[in-house]
C-alpha cells in the first residue's frame, strides 16, 4: 500500500511538472501543416523523382506511382499523424514511447520503435553532407567557378574534386566541401535549437514559400526553351512532358517499377522514418489530423510532379535527347541535377541566375528535412531523459557530426551508400509495416478510426478502413518479402561490392549496428527506471 501510494505521489508531482499544456506546441494549424510538408518536400522532389521516373521509363511510372500513392502513401501519412497525436496525449514524442502507449501489455513493442529513431538519424548523418553541396553550388554559380565545365565529363570532373574523390584544377582536397558541410550542420542544429514555433516552423513556412517561388520561375523558363536544336525538333521541352506522362502499358508487368514506386512514395512523404510521429505529437486532442494530412500529402504531390518533374527531365529532353538522358540517370541519380542542368543554365540567357535558383531551392528543400530528420532522436532525449531542447540538440548534434565524418573522408568507399541502404531501403519500409499492423490490428480498426475523426474538419471515405487494415499491410509485407527473396543475400554478402571497399562497407555495418544497439540500451535503461508509467497510472 505504502509503495502505491508513493508511486502515486511521484506521479502526480511528474504530470504537473511535465503537464501536456507545458509542452512544445506548434504556433497554428497551418505552421504544422508546412512543418511536415517542409520534411516531405525535399531532395526527393526535385532530383531523385525525375531521375527515377527516367529510369524507369517516364510513363511507366506514373500509374504505378499514383496507386502507391493512394494506397500506401496516404493512409501511411493518416497512420502517423493519428498515432503521433495519440502518443502525444501521454507526453511522448518519439516511436518507442508512442508504440508503448498503443499496446501497453506488450512489453517488447517499445523496441520496435527504436527504428523510428534509428532510420532518421542515420539518413540525417549522410543528408546534411550531400545537403550541403548544394549549398556550395549556389555559391559556385554565382562566382562561375565552374564555367570552365563545358560537358558532361567536365562538371563530373568538377564535382568529383569538390567532393574529394579526385585531384584536379578545381580543387585539391575537401576543405571546401568541409567548409559548406560546416556552415549547413551548424544551421541545421541552430534551428531545432530555437524550437518548434521560432525554428522549425518559421524555417518552413519561409523556406517553403522561397523555394516554391524559385521553382515556378525555373519551370516557366524551363517550359519557354523552344526547340534547342532546330535540326532535332523532337527534342524540345513539351516532349519532355510527354515522356513523363504517357502511359506505356506494357511495362506495368514489371515488378521493379512498382518497387520503384513504392520506394519513392515513401521517400517523398517522409512516411516511415518516424518524423511525422513526432510532429503530430505536438498536437492537442482536438486538433485535426485527417485534414491536415491529406493537405500535406497533397502539398508534396504538387512540389513533386508538377514543379519537380517540370524542370529536369523537360530541359534535359531539349538539349541532350532521350536517350542520353537516360543514360545518365542510369549512372547516378544526382548526375542530372549536380552535371547536366548547370551545363543546360550556361546555354540560356542568365543562366548563372537561373542556376544559382536552381541550387538554391534545393538546398532550402534539403533544410526542411533534414531538421526533421534530428528530430525523432531529440524529441526521444527531452521526453524521457528530461534534457532541455537546447540540451537535446547539442547531445545531438555532437554525436551525428562524429559520425558524419566517415561519410566525407570516405564518400567513394561506399560508406554512403550503405547508410542508404539501411536507412531508407531497410529501416523505412520495416518500421512502416510495424506501424500498419500495429494501427489497424493491434489498436483496433474501430478505436483507430474514431481517433482519426477525433476533431477531424473531414470524413475519410469509408473505402479507407478496408485498405488501412488489409491493403497496406499486404502491400509493405509483399515489398518486404520480395525485396528479401531478391536481394537479402547478394547484399549481406556484398557481391556487388569491390574487394577493396569491403572493409569500409563492413566497418559501416558494424559501426551503425553498434548504434542501433546504444538506442535499444537507452530505452531499457529508461523504462527500467520509471516506477509506474504515465499510461498505466491514467
Amino acid at each position: 500500500m505504502r509503495n502505491r501510494l508513493w508511486r502515486g505521489v511521484f506521479y502526480n508531482l511528474h504530470f504537473t511538472i511535465y503537464n501536456p499544456m507545458t509542452r512544445d506546441r506548434w504556433g497554428s494549424k497551418l505552421g504544422v501543416i508546412l512543418a511536415v510538408a517542409g520534411s516531405a518536400v525535399g531532395l526527393g522532389n526535385f532530383l531523385r523523382f525525375p531521375g527515377i521516373a527516367a529510369q524507369n521509363g517516364g510513363g511507366a511510372f506514373m500509374i504505378p506511382y499514383f496507386v502507391c500513392f493512394f494506397l500506401l502513401g496516404l493512409p501511411l501519412m493518416w497512420i502517423e499523424w493519428t498515432i503521433g497525436r495519440y502518443g502525444g496525449g501521454f507526453e511522448h514524442s518519439a516511436a518507442p514511447g508512442i508504440f508503448h502507449t498503443m499496446w501497453q501489455k506488450n512489453r517488447f513493442i517499445k523496441y520496435f520503435g527504436v527504428i523510428g529513431i534509428f532510420g532518421p538519424t542515420v539518413i540525417f548523418i549522410y543528408y546534411t553532407y550531400i545537403e550541403s553541396w548544394l549549398l556550395g553550388y549556389s555559391f559556385f554559380a554565382l562566382t562561375g567557378k565552374y564555367a570552365s565545365c563545358t560537358d558532361q565529363a567536365g562538371m563530373t570532373s568538377f564535382l568529383q574534386g569538390y567532393q574529394g574523390l579526385v585531384h584536379n584544377e578545381h580543387f585539391s582536397g575537401t576543405q571546401t566541401a568541409y567548409l559548406f558541410f560546416l556552415i549547413t550542420f551548424a544551421l541545421n542544429i541552430l534551428v531545432v535549437c530555437v524550437g518548434l514555433r521560432g525554428g522549425i516552423e518559421r524555417v518552413c513556412k519561409w523556406g517553403l514559400l522561397a523555394l516554391v517561388i524559385m521553382a515556378i520561375v525555373i519551370v516557366v523558363r524551363v517550359l519557354t526553351l523552344g526547340i534547342p536544336d532546330a535540326a532535332k525538333p523532337d527534342w524540345n521541352p513539351i516532349a519532355g512532358l510527354g515522356f513523363l506522362w504517357n502511359p506505356q502499358w506494357d511495362k506495368l508487368k514489371d515488378a521493379n517499377v512498382w518497387l520503384a514506386a513504392a520506394g519513392q512514395i515513401f521517400f517523398t512523404l517522409s512516411v516511415g522514418f518516424g518524423v511525422i510521429l513526432t510532429y503530430a505529437s505536438y498536437l492537442t486532442k482536438q486538433d485535426d489530423v485527417t485534414l491536415s494530412g491529406l493537405t500535406a500529402a497533397t502539398t508534396n504531390e504538387v512540389a513533386e510532379v508538377i514543379l519537380g518533374g517540370s524542370i529536369m527531365i523537360p530541359a534535359a529532353f531539349a538539349f541532350i535527347g532521350p536517350v542520353q538522358m537516360q543514360t545518365i540517370v542510369k549512372q547516378g541519380l544526382f548526375d542530372l541535377g549536380f552535371v547536366t542542368m548547370p551545363l543546360i543554365f550556361e546555354k540560356i540567357v542568365c543562366g548563372q541566375y537561373f542556376a544559382f535558383m536552381w541550387f538554391l531551392l534545393l538546398f532550402l528543400a534539403g533544410l526542411t528535412s533534414s531538421i526533421s530528420l534530428a528530430m525523432p532522436a531529440i524529441a526521444f532525449l527531452e521526453d524521457e531523459f528530461n534534457l532541455t531542447r537546447r540540451e537535446a540538440a547539442a547531445v545531438f548534434g555532437v554525436v551525428s557530426f562524429i559520425l558524419t565524418q566517415p561519410v566525407i573522408f570516405f564518400l567513394g568507399k561506399g560508406v554512403l551508400g550503405e547508410m542508404d541502404f539501411w536507412g531508407t531501403s531497410v529501416c523505412l519500409v520495416v518500421f512502416a509495416t510495424i506501424e500498419a499492423v500495429l494501427f489497424g490490428w493491434v489498436f483496433g480498426m474501430d478505436r483507430a478510426w474514431t481517433e482519426m475523426h477525433e476533431g477531424s474538419d473531414i470524413r475519410i471515405p469509408g473505402v479507407y478502413r478496408w485498405i488501412i487494415k488489409y491493403i497496406t499491410p499486404l502491400m509493405l509485407i509483399t515489398i518486404l518479402g520480395m525485396w528479401a527473396w531478391q536481394e537479402w543475400k547478394n547484399k549481406m554478402m556484398m557481391t556487388d561490392v569491390s574487394e577493396a571497399d569491403k572493409p569500409f562497407i563492413l566497418l559501416t555495418r558494424i559501426g551503425l549496428g553498434g548504434l542501433f544497439l546504444f538506442l535499444l540500451l537507452m530505452v531499457w535503461i529508461v523504462w527500467k527506471r520509471r516506477p509506474e508509467t504515465k499510461e498505466n497510472a491514467q
